[in-house]
């Protein structure tokens, strides 16, 4: 198919000021990949971003968005025309789906040359960088030569392809949970990703697996994908509850994907002596804990989980054989031009669950 030479792209120019423009469509380096967007979603993070989260700068953190930039990073794309180091390199083809992982890492630091390109020194992240690494929600985006880049079965609905990147993040966490067999798990946040993350963590065959939420319908969503209890937190004191469930010892597990500044001491609370934590949440501010909880008093584990680093395979493989249940996380599709209803409808969270962008 022919490519054009100008494309529909929204395009960030500060906090809530988000435009629908006629943009040029990228030109293909080399080592370049050019794909048509299928599918892209909403993530919570985009949510942030368009309110004024962090990305934006604070006192600790300097700006790490730079502007205009065309926002989104989970996505799918057909691919439309691709160098001759790119095909060489990836083995892609003109017609095939694929997904790019969210990072572009630089190959070179120490991180990169160690295998650990999720940490790189000086990457690019898509959705944030102009000109270097623009974003999903436009009708073409570009990956670049640096990109790590994954082949998509197209017999994969787009709307669910577009689920491997927070699917990726979801297989992350729990691996940095390190379950064992028997454990207590409890997932805070029954977001997209959480989601996930309980039908990542059934798999780890533990011995009762909790989900925490505020929303019913999640909550609800939670049960079905492997849950075998779903607590409202706004009904009653949740940590009590894990502790007479665990014989008041606490949970083995706590896997923080809210968001929210109260479940980080909640989780502390509810682990048990020697238990582990994960901290998967992008936070608007930060947070307080009484770091004593930590050390003096349990001696916890606390485990970082960013992107999803080695698992997309795994999240493409569980979306195509139903151990993640695509179908049921996508709640709401539009099309591009309807993004600023799309990112409210994911702010409420009142009734979705990922909100998905058509091109």
């Amino acid at each position: 198919m022919a490519i054009p030479k100008t494309m529909r792209a929204v395009r960030v120019y500060g906090i809530e000021d988000y435009r629908l423009e006629t943009i040029p469509v990228p030109a293909v380096g080399n080592e370049d990949i050019l794909v048509r967007v299928l599918a892209t979603g909403i993530c919570a993070s985009d949510v942030k971003t368009f309110g004024g989260a962090r990305v934006w700068g604070s006192d600790e953190i300097a700006p790490y968005i730079s502007t205009p930039v065309t926002p989104g990073h989970e996505f799918v794309g057909e691919v439309v025309a691709l160098g001759e180091g790119a095909a060489a390199r990836t083995g892609l083809q003109v017609g095939d789906h694929a997904v790019s992982e969210q990072i572009v890492p630089c190959q070179e630091c120490r991180f990169c040359r160690r295998g650990q390109y999720w940490m790189c020194q000086r990457h690019d992240i898509y959705g944030f960088i102009k000109d270097r690494a623009e974003g999903s929600w436009a009708e073409y985006m570009l990956f670049p030569g640096n990109a790590i880049v994954h082949k998509v079965p197209k017999t994969l609905p787009v709307e669910q392809a577009a689920l491997i990147e927070p699917m990726a993040c979801a297989v992350h966490a729990v691996n940095r949970g390190e379950i064992e067999l028997g454990d207590v798990v409890v997932i805070a946040g029954m977001g997209p990703i959480g989601l996930g993350m309980v039908s990542v963590a059934r798999l780890k065959s533990p011995g009762l697996l909790i989900a925490l939420d505020v929303k019913p319908h999640r909550l609800n969503l939670a049960l079905q994908m492997g849950a075998d209890l779903a607590i409202d937190v706004s009904q009653g004191d949740a940590i009590q509850r894990v502790l007479e469930l665990t014989e008041g010892y606490g949970c083995d597990v706590y896997i923080e994907a809210t968001g929210a500044g109260p479940a980080v001491s909640q989780g502390l609370q509810m682990l048990r002596k020697l238990g582990t934590m994960v901290e998967f949440s992008v936070h608007a501010g930060p947070v307080a804990v009484d770091w004593s909880i930590i050390g003096d008093q349990k001696e916890l584990n606390i485990h970082g989980s960013h992107l999803g680093p080695y698992a997309y395979p795994l999240a493409i493989q569980y979306l195509m054989d139903g151990r993640i249940d695509g179908a049921s996380l996508v709640s709401h599709v539009l099309p591009l031009e309807r993004y600023l209803e799309g990112i409210e409808i994911a702010h409420s969270g009142n009734e979705s669950i990922k909100v998905v962008l058509v091109p």
